[in-house]
């Protein structure tokens, strides 16, 4: 009975050796590799500071900047998650008709609604288009180099037809600053 007792702990260990120590070190060994941007949080770095991760959305709210949906965590990292309200949600309803109010008629979805996560770090083409006339006033700039810059920036489906063409507000407000 102990030469059995023994085994299994041999066997307790070596597999704890191997799911918690070998193949974690492993798969982070090969990511670090072969994705190291991704790996690294897919920081986003200006002048050698840092303004964020292309994986995450920010708050911006001053209208020289293309702004990300809303989040209903505030865009915090830690406590991220969606409202949870259903769509008879009265609140939810006061939420979007105070947002349409804010931004005006013909508002896409995204920029009414929030992300599941509250830190989506992309908008549709459409929600980028629609936001063109307020930053091009705020910036004095000819809405037609904010619809290339848009153009420019638009992400497209992957593999040519997975999700839907989408703009990262990060890396957009970026190419903004260096306009």
């Amino acid at each position: 009975m102990l030469r059995e007792i023994l085994t299994s702990v041999r066997a307790i260990v070596v597999l704890l050796l191997v799911t918690c120590v070998a193949y974690p070190l492993l798969i982070t060994a090969i990511g670090q590799l072969a994705f190291p941007a991704q790996a690294g949080g897919s920081l986003v770095r200006q002048d050698e500071r840092l303004v964020g991760s292309a994986l995450l959305a920010q708050k911006f709210t001053d209208p020289r900047y293309f702004w990300p949906r809303p989040s209903a965590v505030e865009y915090g990292t830690v406590a991220s998650g969606a409202s949870n309200q259903g769509y008879l949600s009265q609140k939810l309803l006061d939420a979007i008709n105070s947002r349409r109010a804010a931004l005006g008629p013909g508002a896409p979805a995204d920029l009414l609604t929030a992300s599941a996560s509250g830190l989506d770090p992309h908008i549709s083409e459409a929600a980028a288009r629609f936001e063109i006339p307020r930053v091009a006033a705020a910036r004095q700039v000819d809405p037609a180099r904010l619809e290339a810059l848009v153009a420019q920036t638009t992400e497209r489906r992957q593999l040519g037809f997975l999700g839907e063409p989408r703009v990262n507000v990060l890396l957009l407000n970026r190419a903004l600053d260096r306009l």
